[in-house]
């Protein structure tokens, strides 16, 4: 079922998505000391061209100047990426099929907006910790 999820996501709007990505990361690489956000928009980029069977985790060690590298990539292109998924996520969501598709863009907006801290895993890597009750 993932495999057919991608499958329609890269063709409805995963491709565009990544060119976004893309874009935003080789105007970063070109301005030197913005690479770091180059690299994390290179990332992001694969995971918008397939995203089913992966997700988004924190990085625990990820420190203050990754948080001050956020207010800056909020500012020059998180709103603008964020709003292309917001705009995708919507167009998608009209239809039945595309449903299960505009939701995976609404997931996408908090990395679009946050990139730096985050690593994105395959679903199976991810483990959960046994509840303390």
């Amino acid at each position: 079922m993932r495999f057919l999820l991608n499958v329609i996501w890269l063709l409805l709007c995963g491709i565009w998505m990544a060119l976004g990505y893309v874009v935003a990361g080789v105007i970063c690489c070109i301005l030197i000391i913005t690479i770091p956000f180059g690299i994390a928009s290179f990332r992001i980029a694969a995971y918008a061209l397939w995203p089913f069977g992966r997700t988004v985790i924190r990085q625990p060690t990820a420190g203050f100047w990754s948080a001050i590298g956020n207010v800056i990539w909020v500012v020059v292109a998180g709103i603008w990426l964020a709003l292309g998924h917001i705009v995708t996520g919507v167009l998608l969501c009209i239809t039945i099929i595309g449903i299960p598709l505009g939701v995976a863009n609404f997931k996408m907006i908090p990395v679009s907006l946050l990139p730096l801290g985050r690593q994105i895993v395959r679903i199976d890597e991810v483990t959960t910790r046994p509840s303390t009750a």
